[in-house]
């Protein structure tokens, strides 16, 4: 029997499955419309998410919310969460900075998400980076060839993969950018798309 997102946020608060528990200073479980027709899986929480206890709150959750926004896609109405719930990081300097994921911890991950995603019942489930597309969709799925086409999946009517906000962040160029935003808004663009479909 699925049980609430409520109970499962109280029972992945006590998961010590991988060692990224001891670091972190809580679980960042999903949030968002319990009732989702869209759920946006990301990779891991950030240093401001580990510290707020919310998933895409941080600078690439802004950017996400005005890519979302721009895609005409309403962020209160979908369920956002990632594919680890633990924030995975090393020191630099007096700054936490972001360490992808091993396997093993994305695969200790999966229960979680699984069962969010069996909560929530989504019809379109959007991958954001490679982390999230190895989780949702298959490990050896290519986000840069891949992105932006929808896959079959036992687990929705809809699922795709695209870049991670964090990507388009990291562009130094500021015409690079704004390329790549405008083809993050056209894959989220996606969304509307199968919601109409």
């Amino acid at each position: 029997m699925v049980k609430s997102l409520k109970a499962l946020r109280e029972q992945a608060r006590a998961c010590q499955d991988c060692p990224l528990w001891a670091n972190a200073t809580q679980t960042v479980f999903g949030a968002g419309d319990p009732h989702a027709r869209v759920m946006l899986v990301g990779e891991q929480p950030g240093d401001e998410e580990d510290k707020k206890g919310l998933p895409f709150v941080g600078p690439a959750g802004r950017l996400l919310d005005k890519a979302l926004e721009s895609a005409g896609v309403d962020r209160a109405h979908l369920y956002v969460t990632n594919a680890v719930k633990h924030f995975k990081w090393q020191r630099r300097g007096k700054r936490r900075l972001h360490k992808t994921p091993a396997q093993r911890e994305v695969d200790a991950c999966h229960q979680w998400l699984e069962r969010e995603i069996a909560t929530v019942r989504p019809q379109v489930i959007v991958a954001l980076g490679s982390t999230a597309a190895k989780a949702v969709i298959c490990r050896d799925f290519k986000v840069s060839i891949q992105r932006g086409r929808f896959v079959e999946s036992p687990l929705a009517p809809y699922v795709f993969a695209t870049l991670h906000p964090s990507a388009l962040l990291r562009q130094q160029d500021e015409e690079e950018k704004e390329l790549a935003f405008r083809q993050f808004v056209g894959d989220l663009s996606l969304i509307k798309k199968a919601l109409a479909g």
